[in-house]
């Protein structure tokens, strides 16, 4: 039987687990890249920015991008991304923010409003990337 390859992915230009938690940035398995909810966070002052839900959104998504780019992947090789807010009202401010690096053939999506996020968050943001060369083909029946 062969053996499986988990690579476990840290990007220092990215924070660190919350509080030490036992999970890692990302996993990647079989040329796709799971990454772990990433909050809004600073790297310099390990402290969530200041200016809400679109500046945390801001921040989790650049946070995101580095550890895709450890990763060997970028915005545009994500296929499912899923974003927990701590107040639903935040949803369309948050998809301004969203549009700014994700700007077509959009991943799958899910947005939930959740009873409470690390460090009082207002937003979380999870995705899983392909890693290599990935062709878009669009089917509408």
């Amino acid at each position: 039987m062969a053996s499986l390859l988990r690579k476990v992915i840290t990007s220092l230009k990215s924070p660190a687990p919350v509080g030490g938690a036992p999970y890692n940035q990302a996993i990647v398995f079989n040329d796709v890249v799971y990454l772990s909810g990433v909050l809004g966070m600073d790297i310099k002052s390990n402290k969530l920015v200041e200016g809400g839900a679109a500046a945390e959104a801001k921040q989790s998504l650049k946070n995101i991008g580095h550890i895709l780019e450890a990763a060997g992947s970028s915005y545009t090789n994500v296929i499912k991304s899923t974003i927990m807010l701590r107040d639903i009202e935040d949803f369309g401010t948050v998809n301004e923010v969203y549009k700014q690096f994700f700007k077509k053939d959009f991943p799958a999506r899910s947005t939930y409003q959740v009873g409470k996020l690390p460090l009082n968050a207002a937003v979380e943001i999870e995705v899983i990337a392909a890693i290599g060369d990935v062709k878009t083909v669009t089917s509408k029946y």
